[in-house]
């Protein structure tokens, strides 16, 4: 049944009516370890139910193997009651390393042909570089999506992981619905300067990571193995991980006075934030789809949230969200302050 506390909201100024929190498919298919198959559709189907209508993929998760999947959930469903958007640009190798991103026309037009195909559809209703291509303008990028937006093949176009310079250049071009990048507790850098932009220019934000890839979701300890992506970044390495958990503890002390999870209480945090921020939430298993939509049932106070804010400051956090080439990869960084958080 769909749940009666899922509420719908305009996607920026100009963009679709989205779900209040939406599903970030990724897990699915690459980077967090094997995933299920059989469950992932169920979680998928489970999510539509609970009316989830915002599913977000990239064409480069599993090398096409995520869209792939999502084809096959989206002909057990009404395509057009649902919102579809897709990351394009990063480019692999056969042993899955990314080797650099094409923001050109071409690049754009070839990799939103194959895209379509894959999903065995007609259109993209959000479609976004992953990355800056600091080869090509995104004057440049922009323009060749909206051309397809003229095309009909697209519907509506966002931005990934951009800085604020760059969001005005591209809302210059043609209207930008989202920017999807990561927001979290810990991940707090966009309040400096890119969120303001956003709210200035009517753009929304898909928040990703705000379970912080589970650092932050109760669910993980020093002995939780991890043979995944994670190995590699600085929050789940030695002292790092060994603080960061001090503050998922500080943080359950708070969700266990309000009888609720530690996932909840972190999703609840994202949801105060403001109706233009919907939370992506990357689960790979349907009880931890449960678990997310619980943060749906109650609101943080205003105590509470000043609490939350106590237990876990601004620029707590140890160590970047990404390695050394991840983070050089990042346009947002560069509004970031010290890219630390």
């Amino acid at each position: 049944m769909k749940l009666e506390g899922m509420k719908r909201y305009a996607l920026g100024d100009t963009g679709p009516e989205v779900s209040t929190l939406g599903l970030g498919l990724m897990g699915m298919s690459d980077f967090y370890g094997p995933a299920d198959t059989r469950e992932s559709h169920a979680t998928i189907d489970a999510a539509v139910e609970a009316g989830i209508n915002l599913l977000d993929t990239g064409d480069f998760y599993g090398s096409g193997h995520n869209e792939l999947l999502l084809r096959e959930a989206l002909r057990r469903h009404d395509r057009d009651s649902l919102e579809i958007s897709v990351k394009f640009g990063a480019m692999r190798d056969p042993d899955g390393g990314i080797v650099g991103f094409d923001g050109s026309p071409a690049g754009v037009k070839n990799s939103l042909a194959q895209t379509l195909q894959r999903l065995g559809t007609d259109h993209v209703d959000i479609y976004r570089p992953a990355r800056l291509d600091p080869r090509v303008p995104i004057e440049d990028t922009i323009g060749a999506i909206s051309e397809m937006v003229e095309a009909g093949y697209v519907r509506h176009i966002g931005l990934s992981e951009m800085g604020s310079e760059t969001i005005r250049r591209a809302a210059a071009v043609h209207p930008i619905v989202d920017l999807q990048i990561e927001y979290s507790l810990i991940s707090r850098s966009i309040e400096r300067s890119i969120l303001p932009t956003c709210r200035e220019l009517g753009i929304g934000i898909t928040a990703y990571g705000v379970l912080s890839r589970g650092l932050i979701s109760g669910h993980w300890s020093r002995d939780t193995q991890q043979e995944d992506a994670r190995s590699h970044y600085p929050r789940f390495q030695g002292e790092n991980l060994k603080r960061n958990l001090e503050l998922v503890e500080q943080l359950r002390s708070i969700a266990r006075e309000k009888g609720v999870e530690v996932a909840q209480v972190a999703i609840a945090w994202v949801l105060a934030q403001g109706s233009d921020i919907v939370p992506l939430i990357g689960a790979r298993r349907r009880d931890r789809l449960t678990e997310a939509l619980g943060a749906l049932d109650f609101e943080l106070s205003a105590d509470e949230l000043a609490a939350i804010e106590r237990a876990v400051p601004p620029g707590a956090v140890a160590g970047q969200r990404y390695d050394e080439g991840g983070m050089a990869l990042l346009d947002s960084e560069r509004d970031s302050g010290d890219g630390s958080s």
